[in-house]
């Protein structure tokens, strides 16, 4: 009887281990994520200083009590700075991959279920913005454009929609094919029925898992046109900016190097919650 236990307490533990080798980053990655979330939509009562208050005297002080991250070249609160800034980044990056998500998707199916000249026509402008690297064709329409969050938006919506379309092109295509859409048109429904009711929903985990890989892609980039002066308007707290105002302050380290450090938390964040989705929609990875 005194041996029952350790006989049984492997067995009970074996599946909680399983869990958290398969889904232990994705939980984190949630947490992160969720904690960011948060701390961007209550700002205003988890940031202890105005994030645009200029205090010359207070200037490129280290970490402190007061200032828990330290201050930047203007006496602004780096801390306070990080935390509105994750409003910008977070909303910037949820528009860009939803819209041109969206947007890709819905091109994507309908140029595979439509076939003939459409679906080449449809392809042909997918290739032509393939043919550009999406960072630099980013930067090109929004220097066209002018400085601004609104203008970065759109330059970046213009490159993000061809991964989605392909997807969704190579997705429907092998749908359209199997027997419950060939029972489907065999009943009466019409092609936006077919499209909208039967094969997208059949085909969404792996877009599921685009968008959720490409949330930090997203907040990436526009950090990164930020950082080129392509962003947002200063005085405006954005990640990309702050590590471009701290870039040349070597010995003040900690202007560029907790902004870089929330950008990096959030993108691991969102690629563990995406990475263990695709797992979850993998039936594979499930039986393993």
């Amino acid at each position: 009887m005194s041996l029952a236990p350790a006989l049984i307490m492997p067995r009970m533990a074996s599946p909680t281990r399983r869990w958290v080798r398969r889904y232990g980053l994705a939980a984190a990655g949630a947490v992160i994520v969720i904690v960011w979330v948060l701390a961007a939509i209550f700002a205003p009562l988890v940031s202890p200083h105005d994030p645009y208050l200029v205090n010359v005297v207070n200037r490129l002080k280290p970490p402190s009590a007061l200032h828990w991250l330290g201050t930047d070249a203007l006496g602004r609160d780096v801390f306070t700075r990080i935390i509105y800034g994750a409003r910008i980044s977070l909303a910037v990056g949820l528009v860009v991959v939803l819209v041109g998500g969206l947007f890709g998707t819905l091109l994507g199916a309908v140029a595979a279920y439509a076939r003939g000249w459409a679906e080449e026509a449809l392809m042909r402008v997918t290739d032509l913005v393939f043919c550009f690297p999406p960072i630099v064709l980013a930067m090109a329409i929004a220097a066209a454009l002018g400085i601004g969050t609104v203008n970065t938006v759109i330059a970046m919506l213009v490159v993000w929609w061809p991964k989605f379309a392909r997807l969704a092109r190579s997705l429907v295509i092998t749908q359209r094919s199997l027997e419950y859409v060939e029972a489907a048109q065999s009943v009466g429904f019409g092609p936006v029925h077919i499209l909208g009711r039967q094969i997208i929903p059949n085909a969404v985990g792996p877009l599921i898992v685009l968008v959720t890989l490409d949330l930090g892609h997203a907040i990436l980039v526009f950090a990164g046109l930020s950082f080129l002066g392509l962003g947002v308007v200063p005085p405006t707290a954005e990640w990309g900016a702050m590590v471009a105002e701290g870039r040349e302050l070597v010995q003040q380290w900690w202007v560029a190097t907790f902004p870089g450090i929330a950008i990096l938390t959030v993108v691991m964040g969102f690629n563990f919650v995406g990475d263990g989705i695709r797992d979850w929609l993998d039936p594979h990875a499930r039986t393993r």
